[in-house]
Order: C-alpha cells, then sequence, then structure tokens
C-alpha cells in the first residue's frame, strides 16, 4: 500500500482504495463498533452502479493492518456543482477509524481531496463531532433508534398507548405482512406513489435492483396486503444485529388502515423473532412529519452533526425539502399526473444525493 499522508500522532498511513482491498476492507467495517452498513463495500457498488458517481475512497493501514476507512463520492451536477460526500444516499459516512487519530487523518486527506479537485464543499455524515475546526456542523437531522427486548409482547407494551391502538386497529383490519423480495415491483409501485405525494421525485427502480443483488440475504423486503391490495413496503438492512428499515411508503388508502404503523412494527416483531437486538429508524429533519411520527414509537433520538469542509462556498449549502426555496417547485410536483413523476423523477433524484 503507498502512503499518501501521514501524521505526527500515528504511524498509520493513507492511499486511495483499490478493488483488491474489498475483503479487508468490509472485515474490518464488520467488526468495528462505530462502522455502518454505509461503510461497506456494498453500498459503493450501488451507488456506482445505479448513479455513476465516482469513488474516492481512502484507507489507513498500519503495518500492513487497516486502522480505519473512509467511504467518499465525488459528485457533480448542475444544482450544487462539484462536492465530495461520505456518503451519497446514505443516514451515516465520515471516517471509521480505530483511534481518533487515524479518523483525523482520514479526514485531512478528504480535505486535500477536496482543495485539489475543487469542489464546493466536502460533506461527511458522521455520528459524533470531530475536534478539527475547520469543519462547520448542520444539524438539520436526527436519528431514531432502540434496544429490542426478547419478545415482542414486551415491545408492544413499550410503544405509547396511540400507537399499540394504531398497530390494534391495522390488525382488526385484516392486514397481513409478506416478506417477499420478488414482490420488488410491487414495492416500486407503492413507494413512488408515496414519493408523489409528498412531491419527491423517486429513485430509479435500479437502486432497487443493484441493493437486492448486492446485499443478497441482508436486505429485506415487507409488504403489507389488505386481501388482494398491497398498502405499504418497505426495504430494510441487517447489519450484524441491527436493522435498519431504509426505503419505504404506502398509498392513500393505507392511512385509514393504519398500513404504516402496522408495517414497522411487523419489521421490528420479526426482527426479534430472528434474533435482532437493535432497531435503526433512520433519520428524519426537525419539523417534518417523518420526524413526528418516529417520535411515536418510543425511541432514542439522536442529532446528527454532519460536518462540512468548504473549499469554493462560503456557507453550508441547503438542499432539504423544507428549504423554502423548494416549497413552489414540491407543491408544483405534486400537481403533475403520477405517470409523468415515475418518468422525470429518478434523473432529479440524482441531483440531492
Amino acid at each position: 500500500m503507498s502512503s499518501t499522508a501521514s501524521s505526527t500522532l500515528t504511524r498509520a498511513t493513507v492511499c486511495p482504495y483499490e478493488d483488491y482491498f474489498a475483503a479487508v476492507w468490509d472485515n474490518f467495517v464488520n467488526r468495528h463498533a462505530s462502522a455502518t452498513l454505509f461503510h461497506l463495500t456494498a453500498w459503493k457498488r450501488v451507488i456506482e452502479k445505479t448513479f455513476g458517481f465516482k469513488a474516492r475512497y481512502l484507507l489507513a493501514e498500519e503495518d500492513g493492518v487497516v486502522r480505519g476507512v473512509l467511504p467518499l463520492f465525488l459528485v457533480s451536477n448542475v444544482l450544487q456543482g462539484r462536492s465530495l460526500i461520505s456518503t451519497p444516499f446514505a443516514v451515516y459516512g465520515g471516517p471509521c477509524a480505530d483511534t481518533p487519530s487515524v479518523a483525523s487523518l482520514l479526514r485531512q486527506a478528504a480535505c486535500r481531496i477536496a482543495r485539489e479537485e475543487g469542489v464546493q464543499y466536502l460533506e461527511l455524515r458522521e455520528q459524533e463531532p470531530p475536534s478539527e475546526s475547520q469543519f462547520c456542523t448542520k444539524q438539520l437531522y436526527v436519528a431514531f433508534d432502540r434496544e429490542l427486548p426478547t419478545d415482542s409482547a414486551r415491545l408492544l407494551q413499550d410503544f405509547p398507548r396511540d400507537t399499540r391502538y394504531m398497530i390494534r386497529k391495522a390488525q382488526k383490519n385484516g392486514l397481513q405482512a409478506i416478506m417477499d423480495t420478488e414482490q420488488l415491483d410491487i414495492f416500486y409501485e407503492i413507494y413512488s406513489h408515496s414519493f408523489h405525494y409528498l412531491g419527491t421525485p423517486v429513485f430509479p427502480k435500479q437502486l432497487f435492483r443493484n441493493i437486492l443483488k448486492e446485499f443478497g440475504t441482508a436486505c429485506e423486503l415487507l409488504t403489507v396486503w389488505q386481501g388482494a391490495k398491497a398498502l405499504a413496503s418497505v426495504v430494510s438492512f441487517r447489519f450484524r444485529d441491527w436493522i435498519l428499515p431504509y426505503f419505504g411508503g404506502s398509498i392513500l388508502e393505507g392511512r385509514q388502515v393504519a398500513a404504516n404503523n402496522f408495517m414497522y412494527w411487523e419489521v421490528m416483531k420479526q426482527a426479534i423473532e430472528s434474533g435482532a437486538r437493535y432497531f435503526d429508524f433512520g433519520r428524519s429533519k426537525l419539523g417534518t412529519g417523518a420526524y413526528e411520527f418516529k417520535t411515536q414509537w418510543n425511541m432514542r433520538e439522536r442529532s446528527l452533526p454532519y460536518q462540512f469542509y468548504l473549499v469554493r462556498r462560503s456557507s453550508m449549502p441547503n438542499f432539504s425539502p423544507t428549504n423554502p426555496r423548494f416549497k413552489r417547485a414540491i407543491a408544483i410536483w405534486r400537481t403533475l399526473p403520477f405517470a409523468v413523476t415515475k418518468v422525470l423523477g429518478p434523473p432529479l433524484a440524482k441531483l440531492f444525493p
């Protein structure tokens, strides 16, 4: 491994990722306490195949032993120019390292790449704020998670009364949950309708095909049915003893029978039955309906201190749908025919990594 950076605080060196590093990279991620599924090389391949972004992954090693990794992508589009992001379309990113000094070494290497590439900014989707002073912190998102009990009856009792009521309402309405990755087309139709209602461009179906291919049995697809009608569906990831329902949606008819509540209850219940210990409810923006929904499940809330290193920009970007600049665009999108949004959505979704 060739050295491209050094530090007085560590003997580790940083080098660019090569494909033959995949096995040692994933071995490191799978054993490291602070790692996430978005640090795995499977996510790298999904993003490359689906969106064509260029990977700039960095690996830190010391005496031939991996000490840290940093997934990183060079993103370029007409909306935000060129940027470096760790990691696109992911809740979490940033360096995963054995020591703070190795993590700092990886951040400094990323900052150097950002300057050399002349990007607008570098974004690291970290879970804890670093000590480096050159970064700006944006706390737009909150993450939700909880430890799971050993049985689903205990879990149900842990929920607030209103949440238990909605789950029982769904059960009384005869809803059923089926786990089957062969129902991808059904999932995508529901997911697309959900995004249309929210006024947000939907991801391409190829994203989910690539996810199923790259993650294999670590990926699950659960669909909620009422008779012959599919009402809600979600794609979840397994990572070690965690379950993360990541891409989910429902149609409007599902709201009348609490299909969303039932869907996430079933994800948790089936996760417990298969031995999962922790549930990650992903991130939501403060002040949104999704945020309010997740506060109803007795979860731990964690602010996500995303880090920005500004190169050509003088302020942190804000491409969130909560930005008032996008209010009119969202309203217009919701009035477009559904079939039109399915065609126009995927190329537009690429603009908001």
